[in-house]
């Protein structure tokens, strides 16, 4: 039979299906009708094969599939085999690909559609063939059951509407108006209680709507409140029971009004003269039946009041405010009365009873959670109700004012909340319902503190206070509350009892206010409150006792709050400065030096409360983690600074790494095997979390520094590269990973070198071998994976960012790769997989051998890969030139292009146009060709459209065509200055020369500034340097004799020697150089490495970079050089000069190279002071005024202090025209050295949109190192300078200052 005859159904098929289904449905009939909403039951059956494991054991399943086979069996054969064999057929890679392809064709067949048409309408009448069973067995049934009624409506009128034996639970009585009159007439207070009985129980039996819209409801209503307050036990529960079958069974409008009533009928409870209610004194005995009563009441209620959230935002705004008005109206029904009496002899007011119920205020929490119910509360507490807010305030400062704190039996009081919930408890003093109040208060404020119209409610009147109760004064009471509470968990008992603490509700406070901006900045971000939560802290470093029990638990919560207020800015802002700066202008302790000097005396054990016993681990990581918020900040870190946290932490850290290699290895099944595990797991959490916290200095770039100095820094990096590989983020405050930390490490030479110890570099590499030529493990290879369009796939960008991050420091690269060979193999195993930058460079980036190419499975993609890596990475001139002179990169480029060309007898040597060649072109002329944004011309990557899509000329050998070599404009001569040339000519005669010359320059600058260039720039140079020299108070360095050493037996590094002939190729272009120049250049060298090795010292290290002298060029010497317009001996004579002052060790980066003048721990940590003080101040004052593109960085996974690394190690040479650079040499020496930080914050404030628009392209770290700084003058950005010149000063060149310490 076909496939087409199959696909149709019988009327025999459908009476088969009928039973099927119904089966099918009754299997499942429980999980239907447990479903809320008809949405939900649709979603059970859509899931039921994911649900249900009896799925394909269902008759009607297997009868579906043994249909389908029928009907597409062949279908499916027939695309399998042809998807998998045609020729010319292209598919994906994998399995998953070859079933959906088939799986799409056959949906489109037209074999599928009519199966799927006649499987539809065969359906259809069999679903309505058994709905119209169903109706009619449904009908039969609504007509037995109205034939029962109408006998028992029957036998209900003829006993003269005696109890039918209709109970709550049973089915109702339809009645008319007369009926329901009736009943009314027999609910009278005078008619007797036999018949008040009856009438009640042949109320519940009716529908409550109908009742709710009787004529003679406000009748009905008084005396269903009189019922409810009958002290005959019958007659109020079944009254109570009519309430609670209105709540369960009718609309909202009726719900309403029976909620209205209940809370009216509880009000006049308490406002009656004659009411049952106890005072406070005589306490609550919950069995009695008045009580009992009472409770069922207020049980009914608030069942109510928190169901009620659910669904009142569906009905008018009406019905909601009379709920909430009549639930404030009750709870504030006495207050007002019971102001002046004594309190103990108060009647127990309905807040009371609320709390015993819902002592955290659940329903408080529902109703305020939504905008439109708490815009209700909230407008009808401030103008009807807000004595209830004040009773709260009350109650919160009675219970802190009248306890004994002595003996206050709160830890009781706990244990005896834990039996009201357990059932346990009958009798209850006024002393605990006092305290369930004020818990009921407390949670009650805290909700009402989270909300702005909220806070809006304070300051409240108090009785007994003179002052009213602000917001501040609410926190600093509970804040206080907290430390002068003993916490139940001291005593044992446990977590259950736990919840009811006041040092743990407080918490709960707090951190929700913590969690909440704005809450968190109007409630605690307050000097005072800060106070509040240091006092234990300044306390105990005062060597006093506590006055109370301020036990570890409270101290820890303590540091929770502390350390989530300085996770945020503006929180970190109030530790560090007070509240407005106050605490930096009263010159007194800032929080944070307080916690830091707790922090520190806890770690270092001189703290006179703690002598007799060890401080937990966790009280150590608390207040650690509260400093390690500030310190990963480069403002929380200057402030913290003096006290040397590192140092403790470090110490503590090796002390617990020795006592964990002592502890003996535990032995199974011994005595004290266990108690050793626990040790030994304790000891290793204790190393864990200092690790960590030591691990978070390197956030910034002095700290890394600090960092290092410890010693500690390869175990952190293997801490940090286990959470990295598990992508854990850093911290509960800090929700990112650990990519910018990354980042900040393998910006120096120690730092790459503990990346690469722990497996960081190699596990790097690892996986992008895997995205570039491996695929997914789990995936069958039908055909090979598209090329990809982008030359870096999206696969890689990830790897291809992390590499650029990973090599973006040039001492960092030289660690990896100086001096080693490439491994230049005769063949490469295709399971050979790099493990190392040296295997990436071999394997992707130097392709001089078919081996390589042969090794490789997707040759394009993966050379493409390298190539673009070797573009970004040249764009740092000394990896340049490193690679340059270890490599050949240039040549085997050129080699390549060479080879890369056409075999035609037309056009034979024309090079063919693809995408390697067209990056290659690209890096060849980069590399050959420096300078600025107008004074070089770097060929496009990208085809242009139209006939000639690549116009630049390709080559293969130097020179570089004529069209890449940019003509500088000659700009006419302008007039000069003449007040600025008499200054210059007459610096000898004059007092006060040199303040003088700032002003004259800077008005220059401002006016003129394409004067200041050429002789006048040599001169006002030379003069200043000269005049500064001379000055012993302006000379940081001792003045080192230079001895006559001849440099003809010296030679220059490979490197060096490479540099020399680009600097020249640079000065020629520029017209500053003679073609003889190379020689004279390299003497100046010479003499400068003479001069810096006579002030170094011997460094025993394993860093690479630190075995002799500076391993990179001299790109200052080299400006210097080209300043002078070659001419060596004055350049010389300039630098020796210059070497004196401050400002050269920030400029002149090989000044300072293991250097004499460096602390020997400075000196040997390998990080030069341009990134641990100049970058570290970049940091520092980006976030304040840019913090727009600090974010920015942040989320690139990038840190400004890289880049700015990296411009400033080259003086800006082929980011800024040369003008622009002779401006930069000039403001750091005329202005001072604090000018660098303020140059490389007006670079990133002139590309702030740019570096936005590229964190949102994924490609930050790029565009900054290989594009030049377009449209930027010094002289542009002068007065913005001098504005951070006034704030920052004194600040940086202190710091500046302090580079020998």
């Amino acid at each position: 039979m076909s496939a087409s005859k199959m696909s149709h159904l019988s009327s025999e098929d459908e009476s088969e299906l009928q039973p099927l289904l119904k089966q099918l449905l009754k299997s499942i009939k429980e999980r239907i009708l447990g479903a809320p909403s008809v949405e939900c039951a649709e979603q059970i059956l859509l899931r039921l094969e994911e649900t249900d494991e009896n799925f394909h054991n269902y008759e009607l399943v297997k009868y579906l599939r043994n249909y389908i086979d029928a009907a597409l069996g062949s279908v499916i054969e027939e695309e399998t085999e042809r998807c998998t064999f045609a020729e010319g057929r292209t598919l994906g890679s994998g399995q998953d690909t070859l079933v959906q392809q088939v799986t799409r064709n056959t949906r489109e067949s037209k074999e599928y559609k009519e199966m799927m048409q006649s499987l539809k309408s065969t359906m259809m009448i069999v679903v309505e063939s058994l709905i119209n069973k169903f109706e009619e067995d449904q009908l039969k049934k609504e007509e037995l059951d109205r034939k029962k009624q109408h006998e028992q409506h029957a036998s209900y009128c003829m006993d003269n509407f005696s109890d039918s034996g209709s109970s709550f639970n049973q089915s109702y009585t339809f009645m008319n108006q007369e009926q329901l009159q009736i009943i009314v007439g027999r609910m009278d207070p005078s008619q007797p209680k036999e018949v008040r009985r009856e009438a009640l129980q042949t109320l519940c039996c009716a529908p409550p709507s109908d009742v709710l819209n009787c004529e003679c409801w406000v009748t009905l209503r008084k005396y269903l409140a009189t019922a409810l307050s009958d002290p005959d036990a019958t007659l109020s529960d079944k009254s109570l029971r009519f309430y609670a079958k209105t709540f369960s069974s009718s609309t909202f409008s009726t719900t309403r009004e029976t909620y209205t009533s209940l809370a009216k009928h509880l009000e006049s409870c308490f406002t009656s003269q004659k009411s049952p209610v106890p005072t406070l004194l005589a306490g609550m005995d919950i069995a009695s039946p008045d009580i009992v009563r009472l409770l069922k009441k207020f049980r009914l209620l608030n069942e109510f009041q928190k169901e009620v959230p659910s669904f009142w935002i569906r009905h008018p705004e009406k019905y909601m405010e009379e709920i909430v008005e009549s639930t404030l109206s009750l709870l504030s029904s006495t207050h007002e009365r019971a102001l002046g009496a004594d309190t103990s002899l108060h009647i127990l007011e309905p807040v009371y009873f609320l709390a015993l119920l819902d002592i955290k205020a659940s329903w408080f929490k529902k109703w305020m959670h939504g905008y439109y119910s708490r815009t209700v509360v909230l407008r009808l507490l401030e103008n009807k109700y807000k004595s209830l807010i004040t009773a709260s305030v009350h109650q919160c400062l009675d219970y802190f004012d009248s306890r004994n704190l002595e003996d206050d039996g709160t830890d009781n009081l706990c244990t005896m909340l834990y039996h009201l919930n357990s059932g346990r408890r009958t009798y209850y003093t006024g002393h605990e319902l006092q305290y369930i109040y004020f818990i009921h208060s407390l949670c009650l404020l805290g909700r009402l503190l989270m909300y702005t119209h909220g806070r809006k409610l304070f300051p409240v009147k108090v009785k007994n206070r003179k002052e009213p109760v602000s917001l501040k004064d609410l926190l600093v009471l509970l804040i206080r509350m907290m430390y002068q509470q003993p916490n139940s968990a001291q005593y044992g008992n446990g977590s259950q009892t736990d919840s009811y603490a006041p040092a743990n509700l407080v918490m709960e406070v707090l951190r929700m206010l913590c969690g909440r901006k704005e809450c968190a900045i109007e409630c605690l971000y307050r000097s005072t409150v800060i106070d509040s939560l240091l006092f234990p802290i300044s306390t105990l470093l005062k060597g006093k006792q506590m006055i109370v029990t301020c036990n570890e638990t409270v101290l820890i919560n303590t540091a929770d709050i502390l350390a989530r207020i300085a996770s945020t800015d503006r929180g970190l802002s109030l530790l560090l400065f007070g509240e407005n700066n106050k605490d930096a202008a009263k010159n007194c302790l800032s929080a944070a030096q307080v916690i830091a000097e707790f922090t520190k005396r806890l770690l270092d054990g001189e703290l006179p409360t703690f002598a007799s016993t060890e401080p937990s681990s966790a009280l150590k990581g608390a207040f650690i983690f509260v400093c390690r918020q500030m310190y990963n900040t480069c403002e929380g870190l200057e402030a913290l600074m003096p006290y040397g946290l590192h140092e403790s932490i470090s110490k503590a850290w090796k002390k617990a790494s020795l006592l964990s290699e002592r502890i003996p290895t535990p032995v199974a099944g011994s005595e004290s095997g266990s108690s050793t595990a626990h040790e030994l797991q304790t000891t290793m959490i204790l190393e864990e979390m200092l690790l960590d916290n030591l691990l978070n200095f390197a956030a910034t770039p002095k700290g890394l520094l600090l960092l290092q100095q410890t010693g500690a820094i390869n175990e952190c990096v293997i801490y940090m590269f286990s959470r990295f590989t598990k992508k854990l983020q850093v911290s509960k405050c800090e929700k990112f990973g650990y990519g910018v930390m990354v980042t900040q490490v393998a910006a120096t030479a120690p730092g790459i070198v503990a990346l690469q110890s722990s497996g960081f570099i190699k596990a790097l590499v690892m996986e992008l071998w895997c995205v570039l030529e491996c695929g997914r493990d789990d995936a069958r290879m039908i055909n090979p994976k598209p090329t990809p369009v982008e030359p870096i796939d999206r696969s890689c960008q990830k790897s291809f960012l992390a590499l650029v991050n990973l090599l973006s420091s040039y001492h960092a690269v030289y660690e990896l790769i100086g001096n080693l060979p490439l491994p230049n193999k005769a063949a490469y195993s295709l399971r050979e997989v790099p493990s190392s930058i040296v295997d990436v460079i071999d394997r992707l980036i130097i392709m001089n051998s078919n081996a390589k190419i042969h090794s490789l499975f997707n040759y394009e993609h993966s050379h493409m890969f390298g190539v673009r890596l070797l573009s970004v990475m040249c764009c740092n001139l000394d990896i340049l030139l490193l690679l340059e002179s270890q490599y050949n990169v240039s040549e085997i480029l050129l080699n390549a292009q060479k080879e890369n060309v056409r075999e035609s007898l037309e056009n034979p040597g024309d090079f063919i146009i693809d995408g390697l060649s067209v990056e290659r072109n690209h890096i060849l002329v980069r590399m050959n060709l420096l300078g600025g944004p107008s004074e070089r011309v770097l060929p496009p990557r990208v085809l242009q459209k139209g006939n000639d899509p690549y116009p630049w000329p390709l080559f293969s050998s130097y020179p570089l065509p004529k069209c890449y070599l940019r003509e500088l404009s000659k700009k006419l001569a302008l007039k000069q200055d003449d007040e600025f040339n008499k200054l210059l000519k007459n610096s000898e005669k004059q007092t006060g020369w040199l303040e003088n010359c700032k002003k004259q320059f800077c008005k220059t600058m401002t006016t003129k500034p394409d004067v200041i260039k050429g002789s006048i720039l040599v001169e006002l140079l030379e003069k200043v340097v000269g005049h500064l020299s001379d000055n012993p108070s302006e000379c940081f360095f001792r003045p080192h004799e230079v001895t006559d050493t001849s440099v003809k037996h010296l030679s220059l590094s490979p490197i060096q020697q490479l540099g020399i002939k680009i600097v020249v190729r640079y000065g020629r272009f520029l017209g500053l150089l003679k073609d003889d120049s190379d020689q004279e250049l390299a003497i100046l060298l010479m003499h400068c490495d003479i001069f810096m090795k006579q002030q170094q010292i011997t460094i025993s290290s394993s860093l690479c970079c630190l075995q002799g002298g500076y391993v990179g060029h001299d790109w200052f010497a080299s400006t210097a050089f080209l300043i002078m317009s070659g001419d060596g001996e004055r350049a010389l004579t300039f630098l020796q000069q210059f070497s004196n002052l401050l400002v050269s060790a920030f400029l002149w980066l090989p000044r300072l190279h293991a250097s004499i003048h460096l602390s020997v721990e400075n000196a040997e940590s390998g990080i030069h002071p341009v990134y641990s003080c100049t970058t570290y101040y970049i940091e520092m004052l980006l976030k304040r005024e840019l913090p727009l593109v600090f974010s920015a960085f942040r989320m690139s996974g990038f840190t400004p202090s890289q880049i700015c690394q990296h411009w400033l190690a080259q003086c800006f040479w082929n980011y800024l025209n040369w003008t622009e650079i002779g401006h930069y040499i000039a403001i750091c020496i005329i202005l001072g050295p604090d000018y660098q930080v303020y140059m490389c914050i007006a670079l990133l404030k002139h590309l702030q949109q740019e570096i936005l628009h590229h964190m949102q392209t994924q490609d930050l770290q790029v565009f900054l190192k290989e594009e030049a700084i377009h449209g930027f003058r010094v002289s542009s950005y002068l007065d913005y300078m001098e504005n951070l010149e006034q704030s920052y000063r004194t600040t940086i060149l202190t710091e500046m200052e302090n580079i020998k310490s």
